[in-house]
């Protein structure tokens, strides 16, 4: 495997920003540290790539834009944190990262949003955003009008985006469901909560769950499908009313945020011990969750990754379009009471 400047920065202690610098001879680093990297730089038979040719030779700096339906969604945190540990990574090459966010799964606002950034001219877009035909005609819009675009933790469909960076969605629901056939085998009375029928990974979590359902031969039925638009009082109200409806419930598939007005909905109902509840992340009202036993189990993502991974690619590609790039997929981690770290 080629080395990279990162192997580089690792091993010398410092950022990759002043690697770049020492092997290109620019000045502002300490000759004690310059020396270091040279030397580890020959050790580890580092050759310099196309990509920090082009890095060596661009004149203004790189800004990218990043789209979030996260005001009020925990997970998205981590993801954010990754898109600022990228950001302090590469600050000596002049990326900056504008971070916008949203709370809503409505079209018309992630449209407005998606103007906005185009109007900006960004280099780079990260974008998570809503799966339907008027905002996929308006990615294609970005990407026509030279604008790189990378889908960050859910995919968009159809679109000259570069790449995706997030999990198997499908993989991750095909996971749930294989653990409900383990731990259960009478039959299933399933209420399923997503967070929007607009966001294409929650609607995967579900098509995967049920097809795994159906290869597993597991008795079910579904007894409502419903959104919390990842709101955990629409959760809590919404959940409420169908456990209150539906007596037989014995099973809670939980896709998306909500998680803590869902399992609210559940104890007040009395339900919390005859439930087998899943649900994903490890947001801490889950873990929390998870370790008192109402959450049967959760499956995590990396979210830190998901961001941090996005601007990499995002960056490199930008320096170099010559690379291809291909999906970055996170690991799906299953975590139950034993192993839910504080």
């Amino acid at each position: 495997m080629a080395v990279t400047i990162r192997d580089i920065a690792k091993k010398a202690g410092v950022s990759r920003g002043t690697v770049d610098r020492v092997l290109h001879n620019r000045k502002g680093v300490n000759q004690e540290v310059a020396q270091r990297v040279k030397t580890i730089a020959k050790e580890l038979g580092f050759i310099p790539n196309l990509a920090g040719k082009a890095l060596a030779t661009r004149k203004q700096p790189l800004r990218i834009g990043c789209l979030l339906p996260s005001i009020g969604n925990p997970f998205f945190v981590d993801v954010i944190s990754g898109f600022r540990q990228a950001e302090r990574e590469l600050a000596d090459f002049g990326v900056s990262i504008d971070i916008y966010e949203v709370k809503s799964f409505d079209c018309s606002v992630h449209l407005h949003m998606i103007e906005q950034l185009q109007r900006k001219h960004y280099d780079g877009l990260c974008l998570t955003t809503i799966d339907v035909e008027p905002v996929i005609e308006a990615v294609d819009r970005l990407t026509a009008a030279g604008t790189t675009v990378v889908t960050v933790n859910t995919d968009i469909s159809n679109t000259h985006r570069l790449c995706y960076v997030g999990p198997d969605y499908f993989l991750a629901g095909k996971t749930a469901s294989g653990l409900l056939a383990l731990a259960c085998k009478q039959k299933q009375n399933i209420l399923i909560m997503t967070g929007s029928f607009n966001m294409k990974g929650h609607q995967q979590r579900i098509e995967g769950f049920l097809q795994g359902l159906a290869e597993r031969n597991l008795e079910h039925s579904i007894i409502d499908t419903y959104e919390s638009l990842d709101d955990d009082e629409q959760a809590f109200q919404k959940t409420l009313s169908r456990l209150e409806a539906h007596p037989e419930t014995n099973c809670v598939y939980i896709t998306a945020a909500g998680v803590e007005g869902a399992c609210r909905a559940i104890k007040q109902a009395g339900n919390a011990k005859h439930l087998n509840v899943f649900s994903f992340d490890d947001i801490p009202s889950t873990k929390d969750l998870v370790r008192e036993g109402t959450i049967t189990c959760t499956l995590c993502q990396e979210p830190h990754r998901q961001g941090y991974d996005a601007i990499q690619k995002l960056f490199f590609h930008l320096m170099n379009r010559q690379d291809p790039v291909v999906d970055t997929i996170t690991r799906t981690f299953i975590k139950i009471r034993e192993n839910i770290e504080d």
